[in-house]
């Protein structure tokens, strides 16, 4: 029999001996009321880019999604199954989250998967077709002309970002209450090596640095 990974065992004790007392109250009253979090995360499922570490989060605080290369598909109400569709629907109309955040990060394996075309990139695999909703029907994604691949990388992880944002708009529960002003979108792009995060200005489409721009009040 297998046994479970000790490691494992060993952070829960440290958490049952150290975090867990300092934050007890905090678990009961979640326990007992439910969640209520007012931010949802759609991030990547990359073992370096853990939002509840990147962003101090406590336990309730936030509400998260990953997958491969943090993508969300279109609206789509077929007879498939919609993981990512579904905890977005519940997101929204059971928690009523205020803001929807889709973090991307660099060094991402399933962008860099899908640019270099490599296995297990095959159409009739799971990889494949998921990485396959980063772009539309027709359209090419192609490395410009004297552009590094360093570069054409980050500008595709970044592109993810802006593609899940415009996805998220096709359904029309977000669409509506982002129309009305109860749900906020937002972009975000964490540096694995610097720690670095940059979070999507929405007036000029760029993303900021968040050590180099002021605390908001």
């Amino acid at each position: 029999m297998t046994s479970f990974p000790q490691h494992l065992l060993d952070g829960y004790r440290a958490f049952a001996s150290q975090r867990l007392p300092t934050e007890q109250t905090r678990y009961r009253e979640l326990s007992e009321r439910g969640q209520s979090p007012a931010v949802m995360v759609i991030g990547c499922c990359d073992s370096r880019v853990s939002p509840e570490v990147i962003f101090d989060a406590g336990p309730g605080e936030l509400f998260v999604v990953r997958n491969v290369a943090n993508l969300v598909p279109v609206y789509q109400p077929d007879g498939g199954a919609h993981g990512v569709s579904a905890a977005l629907e519940y997101a929204v109309n059971a928690l009523r989250i205020k803001h929807i955040v889709v973090l991307g990060h660099a060094q991402c394996g399933g962008i860099r998967a899908f640019i270099d075309k490599i296995d297990p990139l095959s159409p009739g695999d799971f990889i494949g077709r998921w990485m396959a909703m980063f772009i539309k029907p027709g359209e090419i994604v192609e490395q410009r002309e004297r552009e590094t691949m360093q570069d054409f990388t980050i500008r595709i992880e970044k592109a993810a970002i802006f593609r899940s944002l415009e996805n998220l708009m096709t359904f029309p529960f977000v669409r509506s209450r982002v129309e009305r002003g109860e749900i906020e979108l937002h972009g975000a792009y964490f540096g694995v090596a610097e720690g670095s995060l940059f979070v999507l200005d929405q007036a000029t489409k760029e993303f900021r640095s968040v050590r180099e721009s002021t605390p908001s009040s």
